[in-house]
């Protein structure tokens, strides 16, 4: 019987792939972003997976209206923080050089974690 695992991934098959999470107060400059990026990958012949959405943040502060008194009295603020998440498996070096060149909006947070 062998002992080798069969999900262990074989020495010479390594495969390289890059996580994209993408942030905005905006969903749609976050959407319109996640669709740049998976026409460019796709492109230049790399395999994406996602877009996909990942739970809204959202902070709420209550912040009193009066200086002095009327405690009951009170504003209510919330910060929605959207997030997607996306895989670009096998990218080539042209997949590579083509996110680097990409040219995003300016309110959205772009992380890139090669793994």
């Amino acid at each position: 019987m062998s002992t080798t695992n069969p999900n262990a991934p074989k020495q010479g098959l390594l495969k390289q792939k890059i996580r994209i999470r993408l942030k905005a107060f905006d969903y749609r400059l976050i959407d319109q972003s996640a669709l740049e990026i998976v026409d460019t990958a796709k492109r230049t012949g790399a395999v994406v997976k996602g877009p996909v959405p990942l739970p809204t943040r959202i902070q709420r502060f209550d912040i009193l209206r009066s200086p002095h008194v009327n405690k009951t009295s009170r504003d209510q603020f919330e910060i929605r923080t959207h997030q997607r998440l996306m895989d670009i498996v096998d990218p080539t070096d042209k997949t590579v050089d083509a996110l680097m060149k990409l040219d995003l909006p300016a309110g959205v947070d772009v992380e890139i974690k090669l793994q």
